[in-house]
């Protein structure tokens, strides 16, 4: 079965054709960006594996699909012969609230429910619906299925996710703590529980998803408990250009001294603050060590407080389990730094963690255990692939429907 998947932001398309006959091997992938500026841009990559650029104005999410949907079978960069080779598509879905707890085949019901999620991510679920609608105009007959990134944490107990607010809004608004990176983090506790030998289902693990964006998951018996991220977000750890946790009197200070409106403050904390924020100088955490190494003090701290964190949260969703069985990391950061997953697991030797420093030290885009063999707690790094979670859960719920 061949599976289209795709992630919509408000201007671009992030894409991958999988051949889940093939033991999920990507055919195409690509992205179309700019979307609504006068020059949109697609970047297309086939089997080859060669990059290959264009340019056209994509006035929106439609033209911009159907874009891909020519270069998938172009006579020279293509990689079918025919649009009917799709037999599914899979839509990565942001928000999914309280009332989507696992993935969707969606029909008219799902998508109003999805208009009603709009008010908990109106930056990126309207996107994600653009999508969906586009596809349907384009290929009607195509069954299509929205794998979320909340539903992973809707496993979380009340007293975990509720915040300590008036019960109103939670009541008449759903506030409260919903999580995110909820695909990844369910790809790669089962992934790094069965490379470390664990039964997911009887294990305690501490998933790390660190780039970018960065959330850290309590997963018990293989599912989430608790999570770092919120309501949105911006809640959690310090992330490239996210605040994290942050005091509410020093957010209404900034507003102030900043004059702020809630929209721009929203923009603010999301987009100003965090690595890039404090060190002046990057939301890439290579370009941090670069300065670090040359003498920035800034930087150097940056890095500190990111793992600081992390380590923290470790700490907190250990003791939220009565124990951990396996610390994994993942995502661009968790990856490839290894300086990063070290100084996390630094002074974590209370807890049952010896790491093994002599394996981790240049070791980049590999899954291996981390720590050593007399190591009570296990100590992980894994590649996540969430395209390949949404594909498979498109395929399961279409050939089950």
């Amino acid at each position: 079965m061949k599976i289209l998947v795709l992630n919509c932001g408000s201007s671009s398309i992030k894409y991958q054709l999988i051949d889940m006959g093939a033991k999920g091997e990507v055919l195409a992938k690509g992205v179309v960006e700019k979307i609504g500026l006068p020059e949109g841009e697609l970047t297309h990559q086939g089997t080859d594996g060669e990059k290959h650029k264009f340019s056209k104005p994509v006035p929106d999410h439609q033209v911009g699909i159907n874009w891909v949907l020519e270069y998938l079978v172009h006579p020279q960069y293509g990689v079918i012969k025919d649009l009917k080779e799709i037999e599914a598509v899979g839509h990565r879905v942001v928000h999914g609230g309280e009332t989507f707890k696992d993935s969707v085949l969606i029909n008219e019901e799902v998508m109003k429910d999805l208009e009603e999620c709009i008010p908990l991510a109106p930056l990126h679920n309207p996107a994600n619906i653009k999508g969906i609608e586009s596809m349907k105009a384009l290929l009607p007959n195509v069954p299509q299925v929205g794998v979320f990134d909340t539903s992973f944490h809707q496993t979380m107990p009340d007293y975990a996710y509720m915040y300590a607010i008036p019960y109103k809004f939670y009541a008449n608004d759903k506030m409260r703590r919903y999580g995110f990176h909820g695909t990844s983090h369910k790809f790669v506790s089962r992934k790094a529980a069965e490379l470390a030998g664990l039964d997911v289902n009887h294990s305690r693990i501490v998933s790390c998803h660190l780039g970018n964006g960065a959330s850290v998951a309590a997963v018990l018996n293989g599912k989430s408990v608790d999570t770092s991220m919120g309501y949105t977000p911006v809640e959690g750890l310090m992330m490239g250009t996210r605040a994290g946790d942050l005091d509410l009197g020093a957010a209404i200070a900034i507003m102030e001294k900043e004059n702020l409106t809630p929209e721009k403050a929203n923009a603010y904390f999301s987009k100003q603050c965090g690595l890039q924020g404090f060190s002046g100088v990057s939301s890439d955490m290579r370009d941090l060590h670069k300065a670090a190494s040359e003498g920035n003090k800034q930087a150097e701290t940056a890095i500190a407080m990111f793992c600081y964190r992390v380590k923290k949260y470790v700490g907190a969703y250990a003791a939220a389990m009565g124990g951990v069985d396996l610390i994994l990391f993942t995502g661009g950061i968790g990856e490839n730094d290894f300086v990063v997953r070290e100084e996390v697991c630094k002074g974590l030797e209370f807890m049952g963690v010896a790491f093994d420093a002599q394996k981790n030290n240049g070791l980049r885009g590999v899954d291996a255990i981390l720590s050593k063999p007399e190591s009570k707690v296990k100590v992980a790094v894994v590649s996540t692939d969430e395209e390949l979670v949404i594909a498979t859960d498109t395929m399961n719920i279409v050939k089950g429907r």
